[in-house]
This record gives C-alpha cells, sequence and structure tokens, in this order.
C-alpha cells in the first residue's frame, strides 16, 4: 500500500491484512471488529495497517482501520520495548500485548516482509534506545 504520513505523526510502511484476536476459550483466532458473515460465521475484512512513529520520540503505534466507508479502528496498539513481534509463517504474524494475541494476515509475502522489516526496525530502535529514521 505504500508509505505516508498521519496526523498522529510519521508512519513507516501501510499494509493490508486482515486483524485477528486470539481466542483462549475457543482456542482460535477470530477477527478484531467482528462482523457477522453468511450464516452467523464471523469474517475478517481487510484493513489497512500501519506504523506510527510520534516525530522526534521512541513512540510508536499500530493502527488498523477496517477498509470501507466506516473505516472502524480494529487495531490500536502501543509498541513496548521487549515486545516479540513473531513471523510465525511468511503471510501471518502475531504478538501479545498484555493478555491479548493479535494477528496479522496479509494478502501476500512481500507486503507483509516489508511490513515486518518496519516493526522489527521500531522495536531495534526502542530497544537501543535511539529514534528510528
Amino acid at each position: 500500500m505504500g508509505t505516508g504520513t498521519g496526523s498522529t505523526g510519521r508512519t513507516g510502511d501501510l499494509a493490508r491484512a486482515a486483524v485477528l484476536l486470539y481466542d483462549e476459550a475457543q482456542k482460535l483466532w477470530v477477527p478484531a471488529g467482528v462482523v457477522p458473515g453468511a450464516g452467523g460465521a464471523p469474517q475478517s475484512p481487510p484493513s489497512c495497517v500501519q506504523l506510527f512513529q510520534q516525530p522526534g520520540s521512541l513512540a510508536f503505534r499500530l493502527l488498523g482501520r477496517r477498509l470501507g466507508p466506516e473505516q472502524q479502528v480494529v487495531l490500536n496498539c502501543p509498541l513496548a520495548r521487549g515486545l516479540r513481534y513473531s513471523q510465525a509463517t511468511p503471510q501471518f504474524h502475531q504478538w501479545r500485548e498484555g493478555r491479548r494475541v493479535w494477528g496479522l494476515s496479509f494478502a501476500s509475502p512481500p507486503e507483509a516482509a516489508q511490513f515486518a522489516g518496519a516493526v522489527l526496525r521500531a522495536l531495534q530502535a526502542l530497544e537501543q534506545g535511539e529514534p528510528d529514521r
């Protein structure tokens, strides 16, 4: 999807991905901001996921908005020092924030790899204590 600038700060990469949360009780991934589908089954519509950085600081945040007219926010997660971003498969990445486990299911491995690179650079900057970019 490219790169751009948001009103709350600079953004690294943008990607199209389904945003998911792990439901521990059901032992399965469910779409964030569930949308009922055919027969009541939840669907996982694509979202635009962005990595924001507050200018001049080490504050990073992942923000996901559902594609479509409503642009529902389905992901708003700060990146914290020590967060482990795992590339479980070339198209599926996950991490834990507190008690929640987030997942991103990307449309293509190259898009996933590009986005993961941006997130890993941000996490490295947090570990080193130096602003990235």
